[in-house]
This record gives structure tokens, sequence and C-alpha cells, in this order.
């Protein structure tokens, strides 16, 4: 490494830190810094182009190209070698800018001259705010000195970007940061609809002074913070309970060789020798190795992104003093935002969430389950959010169409509060059909249930209206925790389950894991495609003590009281058999040990793939009930992934190939005279609803706030009229009987 311990680039910083700390405009501070940066570094020119949307780049300040390009040149993300830098975030050094590949002359600057080319992106921590640019006549290939003190040029001016010292409401200059409406364009986790304020998981850590007046202060400062941090990661994963030896325990370890790196700290130091503060240090390295790993082919590369980002904040509040703890107030009616989230996590904020927004996610992770369960209206895939939100910024998450509004406008705002009342009335109106039949005109009456996964979700049996619980997800109290959870535990939670149903009955799905619900203490299991891999019942027939142990809980709970279990992601007719067999195993071993018994057992399995559709009679003969896993079953069947946004909302439930399939489902059900339910997110689609119904499903299994719309319109319309519609539909040729259906609901 170069000795970069010159006076020459901390003389630069310094200065930099005067023109900050002057009285003036944003744009006198850009144009001083253009300058001064111009003249330290013998350069004819200098130029700081800053984004002025996510595409586009805006020349903002220069000295030495024309005065009246300035606020007028702009150029598309990629276009020219100012594009180049800031869409792949990495250096353009070359002594001849004509002769690169992507170069434009853009003849209103005046630039045609300058021979010479450095440009260095401004970024901070992931996010890119611009590039900075010096040029000159003459043909010169810029110093590897000279480029990694522009580089901390750059980190000091990013900073000052985001504390928004160029920024304000002069028409000649760049809008203020974090004050103007912003749109976000998600996914859908969880469907419905919030307004709120925002609170950050994780609030941004805030760099108010990015150089160091004392190198020796802050070298200081740099070492001591660092080995508060490695004390901190080495107790972690000392007291991490991972069962010993295996992928986790290496993954942990890597984490903490990371924490001891000491090139990472080494690379730090300099950056304080060159003039920055601790705490700049610490980000200029994060933001420099986001970039490079972003980049890197390998997954396991990018992966370590995860690392490098939280080792990097926990050095960065400790030095700051910027705890998670802020001491700011969360609001009355909190919208979570945050990169990501677990399970965990996101139950300790429990129902005081009136929503959550995550930049990561997806529709299966943990985070959306917990929402599901916690009937909150989630958006995934909101990127950049958590770059833009403040604490206590007005919110409004859209969970049917994956779009949040921050600081709306009062327009969208008043037609969004609008829509929220009008739910809310609807929701009232529903509310006085809670002790009502879902009988349809026709005299067919249809059995709703709620799907659940937490006790929190118990009170909702009695106020939604529902008769049972269809779907008790099991795998929550698995994935909240570090560990196994131990068999009395799970005995005394499922013994609650049933004393707050009351009397209603309680179908407890077994273990549904792998794919995308992963535990903590689990070994990944390096799948290509794990939603068909080892997961669910397969999991469960493989290692046979958690399904033992889990059953035996569940038959311990159930003192005196029916129990219902059912078998998730059951393939073959013998996964069933075998399943079954250990059920009735643990059943004769809990009666030879004298212990008391349930007063009736019901055993049924989900059906989730096509092949179960043909199985062998007997298996229907064998299943006291059986419930369709609609999510499932419908990827599979369309062979479209329900994680991947670009196929999951392709292909229609009300399609007339998928509803064949249900037909056939429902008739080898009633010839074998086993009760038969649908369960999932279309269930609780009220005119999905009304077509499954009408096709032939005597029970659905929702969400609990979706009860009240289902069996509103269920007792509006004649099922018997609406299945000659389907009928007719289906053999006309259509793809879809969505459009006949509809037009059919509008009639009546």
């Amino acid at each position: 490494m170069p000795d970069r311990t010159e006076s020459d680039s901390r003389k630069l910083l310094r200065r930099l830190k005067e023109i900050l700390g002057a009285p003036g405009g944003g744009q006198d501070r850009l144009d001083r810094i253009t300058r001064h940066i111009a003249q330290s570094m013998g350069t004819e020119v200098c130029s700081i182009y800053l984004f002025r949307d996510p595409q586009t780049l805006e020349l903002c300040a220069t000295e030495g190209l024309r005065a009246e390009a300035v606020h007028q040149t702009r150029m598309r993300l990629g276009e020219g070698l100012v594009g180049r830098v800031a869409r792949t975030g990495r250096n353009v050094n070359t002594a001849n800018a004509p002769s690169e590949p992507g170069f434009r002359f853009m003849p209103e600057t005046g630039e045609e001259v300058y021979s010479s080319f450095l440009g260095v992106p401004i970024q901070r921590v992931g996010e890119r705010l611009g590039v900075l640019v010096v040029q000159c006549v003459a043909a010169r290939q810029f110093s590897e000195d000279e480029v990694y003190g522009l580089e901390v040029v750059a980190m000091v001016l990013a900073e000052m970007t985001e504390l928004g010292a160029f920024q304000g409401g002069q028409s000649d200059s760049m809008p203020q940061a974090h004050r103007f409406p912003q749109m976000f364009r998600g996914a859908t986790g969880q469907e419905g609809a919030a307004a709120g304020h925002v609170w950050l998981h994780e609030p941004r850590v805030v760099v108010a002074n990015p150089v160091g007046d004392d190198p020796e202060k802050e070298l200081l400062r740099l070492n001591e913070g660092v080995e508060r941090l490695r004390s901190t990661v080495d107790k972690m994963v000392a007291a991490a309970d991972m069962g010993g030896e295996g992928e986790h325990a290496a993954v942990l370890e890597a984490y903490r060789m990371f924490a001891h790196s000491r090139s990472w700290l080494r690379r730090m130091e300099e950056d304080i020798l060159l003039g920055l503060s601790a705490e700049a240090a610490v980000e200029k390295e994060q933001s420099t190795a986001r970039a490079r790993l972003e980049m890197a082919a390998d997954p396991y590369l990018r992966d370590r992104l995860h690392d490098l980002d939280d080792l990097s904040n926990r050095l960065l509040r400790i030095l700051t003093g910027q705890g998670s703890d802020t001491g700011a107030e969360m609001p009355s009616d909190p919208i979570l935002v945050a990169r990501n989230i677990g399970p965990a996590e996101l139950l300790e904020y429990g129902r005081r969430l009136k929503g959550v927004v995550l930049e990561e996610g997806s529709v299966g992770s943990h985070a959306a389950i917990v929402a599901r369960a916690l009937a909150i209206p989630l958006v995934i895939h909101a990127s950049r959010i958590t770059t833009e939100a403040l604490n206590g910024d007005q919110i409004l998450v859209d969970g049917d169409q994956g779009v949040v509004h921050l600081r709306p406008e009062e327009s969208v705002l008043k037609a969004f509060l609008d829509k929220i009342a009008m739910q809310a009335a609807a929701q009232d109106r529903y509310a006085g059909l809670r002790d009502l039949p879902a009988t349809g005109t026709c005299g067919t009456t249809i059995q709703l249930y709620m799907n659940a996964g937490l006790m929190a979700d118990l009170p909702s049996l009695e106020g939604s209206g529902a008769e049972g619980v269809g779907l008790f997800r099991t795998e929550l109290q698995f994935l909240i925790r570090n560990h196994v959870p131990r068999r009395a535990e799970l005995a005394g939670l499922y013994r609650r389950v049933l004393d707050n149903a009351q009397g209603k009955p309680v179908h407890f799905r077994t273990l549904d894991i792998g794919s995308d619900k992963v535990l903590p203490y689990m070994k990944p299991q390096d799948e290509p495609n794990p939603a068909m891999g080892w997961r669910a019942i397969r999991v469960g027939l493989d290692k046979r003590g958690i399904l033992r142990m889990q059953v035996q809980a569940l038959i311990r709970a159930s003192v005196g009281r029916p129990l219902h279990v059912m078998f998730p992601f059951v393939a073959d007719i013998t996964e069933y058999e075998a399943a079954y067999r250990i059920l009735m195993q643990e059943m004769a071993r809990e009666q030879r040990l004298g212990h008391e018994m349930p007063s009736d057992i019901r055993v049924g399995a989900m059906l989730e793939t096509p092949s179960l559709a043909y199985a062998p009679k007997k298996f229907f003969e064998m299943c006291d009930f059986i419930s369709v896993g609609g999510n499932d079953l419908k990827q599979f069947f369309f062979a479209a992934d329900r994680e991947n946004e670009r196929v999951r909302r392709r292909y229609d439930t009300l399609s007339t190939s998928f509803l064949a399939l249900l037909r056939q489902i429902i008739a080898r059900c009633d010839e074998a005279r086993v009760p038969l339910s649908f369960c999932g997110e279309d269930a609780g689609r009220p005119i999905e609803a009304l077509t499954f119904a009408a096709l032939g499903f005597r029970r659905l299994s929702m969400r609990p706030a979706s009860i009240g719309p289902v069996k509103h319109l269920i007792r509006r319309v004649d099922l018997t009229e609406l299945r000659a519609v389907i009928d007719e539909a289906q053999e006309s040729g259509l793809s879809s009987i969505r459009g006949p259906v509809t037009a059919w609901l509008a009639r009546q």
C-alpha cells in the first residue's frame, strides 16, 4: 500500500469542512467545493453530478466547464463516462477519455478540450448519490494516491449530501431530501390497507462530522470501538446454541473472523490518516466493499454483504452512540419500515403495528407468515424506502396493490383514507352477520373457518364468526426460537389454543418447514428448487423424532377433547400411511403409559400436489378429512413459483383447467364421503370463494378479516344458479370463467 499520510488531503478536507460550516446556500457551497478540489489536485476541471431521480444525473456544480451548463446538462444512468461510474459504482481513470467505450461528447459543457478524466462515485452504504469528476487538458493518468484521495473527498460529499448541505428550496439547487412525496411499488405480502407514521426498525446512523481534526484521537476511537465490537461478537458466537458442528457454526465463525480482520481495520485506519473521522472511515469502507461485493458473481460473496452491513452498523452505533433505542417515541399508529426482519422481532412489536413495509422479503417469508397471523398489511420489495423514510413521516400502505405512499400529497391521503373508511364501514356491516350462517338463497350452507398460527389469533375466532380453525400453523412456534421447543412447551401452547377455541374444532397442521421456512437452528439445504424439495411431511418422516415429539404434545394437550391432526404436503399415499402409523403408535404408547386420551381423533391431509388428486381410492377412504392447500396446489399446477414476482400473478385461479382439477378432487371426496375444504389466500377472496362454493366445496378456511365479506356475498346469491353459469362458461372453451362470473354477479 502506498503511503497516504501526506497532509494535502487533510488540508483539503479541513477546507471543505470550513466551506460546509460557513453561511450560504447549497449552490454556493457546491461552487466553492469544486473550485477548491480543482486547485488542490491541480486540474482544470472539477464537476459534481448528483441524481435528480433514480435514473437521471444532473450537473450541479463545476469549475472549468461552462457555467451555463449547470442544472441544464443531464444524462441517463449508464450514459457516458459519468453515467458509467454511477451505474457500476466503480472509478473510471483514463488519460484519453474520448477513446473510452461509452464516451459521450456534450458540446454544451465545453469539455472537448479535456483529455484526462477521473470519476469516482459519491455513495453512502449502497446508495449512489452522484459522481465526482476531475479533468485535465493534458493526457494524465491519475496516480493511486490521487484516486484514493478523491474517493475520501467523495465520501465527505456523500455524508454532506445526506445531511442536506447542498439542498434547499431554490430553483437552481437540488430539492430538499426527506421532504417530498414518494411512491414505492413493491409486492403484496399481506393484503389490507393502513395509514400511519413511520417507525424505523433500525434507524439510520447519521455521521454528523465526517472530517477528523485529530488523526491520533480518531485512530484511538476506532481501535477502542473495534475492540468492543470484537468482544461483543465473540460473546455472541460463544453463546449461540447451534448444536455443535455444522453449517451454521461455520457461518458464525466466518462472521467472527470478519470482525477480527486486520485488513478491514487497516483500510479504515488509512482513511483516518487521510483526514476522515472514525465513523466516516467505517462508512467509507462499508460503501466501497458493498459496491465491490454487489458485483460479485459468487452468491456466497454476495451473501457476505449482510455480515459486512451488520458489523459496520454495530461499529457505527458504538462510535456514534446512536443505538437502536434513540429515545424517539413510537407513534400511536406505527408502520414498521425495515430492510428485513425476523419473525421473533416482528412478534415483539405485535399488534401495535398498523402495517409493515420491507425492502426485501418474500410472500412466503417468516415475516409474511407472522404478518398474516397478526392480520396487518405487508408490502415487500419496496426498494430504497429505508433510505428515504424518517421516523414520524406519514405513510400509507396498500397491501392489496403492493404500493406505499410516503409523505403523501393531500389528494392521495384523502382518497386513501376514504378507502379505509369504506372498508371499516363494510366490516361494521359484516359484524351484524357474525352469528348468521353462510347460507345462499338456494339454501346451501358453507362452513367458514379461519387460519391461525399464534395465540394472538384466537380472539378473532369469536369476533369473526368463524366456525373453527381450519388451519393452525404449528411451525411458527419453531421459527421464533433459536432451539427446538420442548414437548412440554408445545403441549402447553396447544392446550391454551384449544381452551381459547371454546369447543370449536382446531385443525393442527404438523410441522411445515423447508422451502421458504427454514428454522434458525436447522442446517439449510442447498437445493436448486426448495419449494419442490425436502420440506413438510418429507422432513417429518426423515426426522421422526421431531414428528413423534409434536404428535405427543398434541395428544397430551387434547385430553378429554377431540383432536384434529393434518399432515402437510403429502404427495403419495405411502407418506400418509407412514405418518398415520406414527400417530397411531404414539396414541397407543400414551395409552400404555396410563395418560388420559383425547375424546376423539380425526386425521387428514393437505392436498397440495396434483399427484394426490390421482391417489388410489384407499387414500381418500383412509382420511377423516382433506384440505386443499390452494397456494401450493396452484403453484405446482401452473409450474409458477409463488415467490417469483414475474410469474406468480400470471395465472388465474379461475382458469377453467385449474377448476377442472378442483372438480375432480371434489368428485373423489364425494365418492369416498370424506369432508373437503379449501384453504389458502384464494379462499378469502369473495369471487373465488363463491366459485369454490358453487363447485361443491362446503368448507372454506381463510384469514379472519375475510370471513365477513365472503359470508356477505354467499348470503346474497343462489349457488345453484352460479354453478350453471360456471358450467356454461367451461363448456364454451373460455380459458377463464372470471368474466362470466363477474358479469353474473353484477346482474344480481
